[in-house]
């Protein structure tokens, strides 16, 4: 797997990553279609060393993921732009990571039950106050579709992280004082 190249923003601070992994809210996916790349927006849940996510039982990403179901799942978050005198020096400051895997359907409705409540929990929490059940997965259909509802694991097979910290007093501010 290929390594960061601007070796100055590596990241390999495990605890920080974890963290980022479980607090942040979207990642991008990225899957290898026939012509072109796509590149899709997620909720996801980062959970047991994995990210999880769901969507329908139909459509182009399960299309895409049962054909090539290699893929890249970022996350990334942007703090500001870093001042500085010189206008091509102009920065952001920022923290991502990349996980790089293969996406493969969780066929096992406990393992999915428990990846949907994580996601229900992340996104909603206590807001039911019942939990998910692997019955309730099995049966389970969108309203716009028939077919079961979709979780996926991303196994891991690498991973990169890069982060550009600053103090906020470095970050633009276009408040005038």
């Amino acid at each position: 797997m290929d390594q960061v190249r601007y070796t100055q923003r590596n990241c390999t601070d495990k605890e920080k990553i974890e963290n980022f992994l479980l607090h942040e809210r979207t990642g991008v996916l990225g899957m290898v279609s026939d012509s072109f790349p796509y590149a899709i927006p997620m909720n996801y849940v980062w959970h047991k060393g994995s990210v999880y996510f769901h969507g329908m039982g139909s459509g182009k990403k399960e299309d895409i993921l049962s054909q090539s179901p290699h893929v890249c799942f970022t996350i990334y978050k942007e703090h500001g732009t870093v001042i500085d005198p010189m206008p091509c020096h102009a920065d952001t400051a920022y923290m991502s990571v990349m996980l790089f895997g293969k996406a493969e359907k969780v066929t096992d409705f406990e393992e999915a039950a428990e990846a949907l409540q994580r996601l229900v929990d992340k996104y909603m929490p206590e807001y039911y106050s019942n939990s998910l059940t692997s019955n309730f997965i099995e049966k389970y259909r969108s309203s716009l579709d028939e077919n079961p509802v979709s979780v996926y694991r991303i196994t891991l097979e690498g991973i990169t992280a890069k982060e550009n910290s600053v103090e906020s007093e470095q970050l633009f501010s276009s408040e005038i004082s």
